[in-house]
């Protein structure tokens, strides 16, 4: 018995000859096949409609209908069943007429039965595959569904009105925040519920790929192209034909590389290297960046003709600290799939938690909380989370005004500036981008501040 067999599968033989109807079906059985048979057309129709059928063989000469009618009517089926055709020699061609219309393979008399026997585990196969890509699809399109999106708050809430209102459209979107607030989630809920979901969803980590090999990543090369390059590769563009590419930290993007993905986006093809012509793709563009593409702009570190491309829309997701209202139901819900991931189910988080919880500054945004939430539900001795389950961060009293403070010791404003600088430098563990975006400063002037710094403290 083949492996396959063994899932038991039903299959239905329909044959207008006796004997051979009768050496198919046993040989099948052998094999450990559910088997169904029928004397010709319109009573397989009758099987199928009456029985979980997983694949149909059938001959295409009989008289009352013959494969290829047979073949229409299944096709019309919900979930039909595939067809394998067997035919004589000489009627090849309506074999492959056969096939136009949806048969999955033909076998040519005389055949031997493993011949058939291997074209019947192809194409088990083969619609398993298929079942199971299906199931990963709706499995995946659920998880980004607009139901699923959590947050309250009026800020939230506009940025999932802009995702409703952008899934079908082909435009290009930026979408803008700090680390950690879900900008790869908003981009796969905009691919998801629009009219590309059944194409591939392709993120590509601009600061993950070294440099030397990013352009060969996106555009793909041809055997011989390079030294290494032994054999064909598709690029992450190519990849994404059909459906969205994601360039996440779009600001990490090398300049020279900058000017041939913006020449892709004009011409919407792409050559690979070592390729003598172009060809064309059909790609949706979402990008992200914690970086201000404005001053680098500026600094001649990113092109203006590339943003303009790249954000026709932007979308711009607030930092958890801008929408309080959202930290708890946030919480929740991280929560819930924590205790489903560890299998220790909790019944939720006190009010002394809560209000720790709600006190926090969360520089790390969404996925510290999810990571407090993880270790939370590691710790957890009792039946919900506790202000003690809690990291120290969450724990300590807040540190006095700054502005009391530097009244208290008559500091200078360009004392309380400096002080000021350095506290959320230091909150934001040395991210100089992520410091710049909370200060509202371009990132050459905090660079140029905290070099001052430098040379100050070197100095006294």
């Amino acid at each position: 018995m083949s492996e396959i067999a063994s899932k038991d599968y039903t299959v239905l033989v329909v044959e207008d000859d006796n004997a051979m109807r009768e050496f198919i079906t046993e040989s099948l059985t052998d094999e450990g096949y559910a088997v169904l048979a029928a004397a010709g057309g319109r009573e397989g129709v009758k099987q199928v409609r009456a029985h979980q059928v997983d694949l149909v063989v059938t001959d295409l000469r009989m008289p009352d209908m013959d494969g290829l009618d047979m073949v229409r009517e299944l096709r019309t089926l919900h979930a039909p069943p595939d067809v394998i055709t067997v035919t004589a020699f000489g009627t090849i061609d309506t074999a492959i007429k056969a096939m136009k219309l949806g048969a999955f393979d033909y076998i040519t008399k005389p055949f031997e039965i493993e011949q058939l026997l291997i074209s019947i585990e192809r194409a088990l196969r083969d619609r398993d595959l298929h079942q199971e890509l299906s199931r990963l699809r709706e499995a995946v399109a659920d998880k980004y569904a607009f139901a699923k999106m959590i947050g309250h708050s009026p800020a939230i809430q506009e940025v999932f009105d802009l995702v409703r209102r952008l899934a079908d459209s082909p435009v290009s979107v930026l979408v803008a925040g700090e680390s950690g607030t879900g900008k790869e989630l908003v981009a796969r809920a905009l691919h998801f519920n629009g009219n590309r979901s059944d194409g591939p969803f392709v993120p590509v980590n601009c600061a993950a790929i070294p440099a030397n090999l990013l352009e060969s990543e996106l555009f793909g090369y041809k055997k011989g192209a390079f030294t290494d390059a032994s054999q064909d590769r598709k690029g992450l563009l190519e990849e994404a034909n059909g459906g969205t590419i994601f360039f996440d930290e779009v600001g990490e993007l090398p300049l020279q590389l900058q000017a041939k993905l913006l020449r892709v986006l004009q011409e919407r093809e792409v050559k690979p290297l070592g390729a003598p012509r172009s060809q064309p793709i059909d790609v949706r563009v979402i990008s992200a960046t914690n970086c201000d593409l404005q001053g680098m702009i500026e600094g001649e570190t990113f092109r203006k003709d590339l943003f303009y491309r790249l954000n026709v829309v932007e979308i711009h997701i607030p930092p958890l600290r801008e929408r309080g209202e959202d930290i708890l139901p946030l919480a929740t819900h991280l929560l819930e799939k924590a205790t489903e991931r560890a299998n220790k189910p909790l019944g939720g988080i006190s009010p002394e938690a809560a209000r720790l919880l709600l006190g926090f500054n969360w520089p790390g945004n969404v996925r510290e909380l999810e990571n407090v939430m993880e270790r939370a539900v590691a710790l957890s001795r009792g039946s919900r989370i506790e202000a003690v389950d809690l990291p120290p961060a969450l724990l300590e009293r807040p540190s006095e005004d700054l502005v009391k403070a530097a009244a208290t010791r008559q500091m200078t404003i360009a004392e309380l500036e400096q002080s000021y600088i350095l506290r959320v430098l230091a909150e934001e563990q040395g991210n100089k981008t992520r410091t710049a975006q909370r200060l509202g400063l371009d990132r050459k002037t905090l660079y140029r501040k905290l070099e001052e710094y430098r040379r100050d403290k070197d100095e006294g």
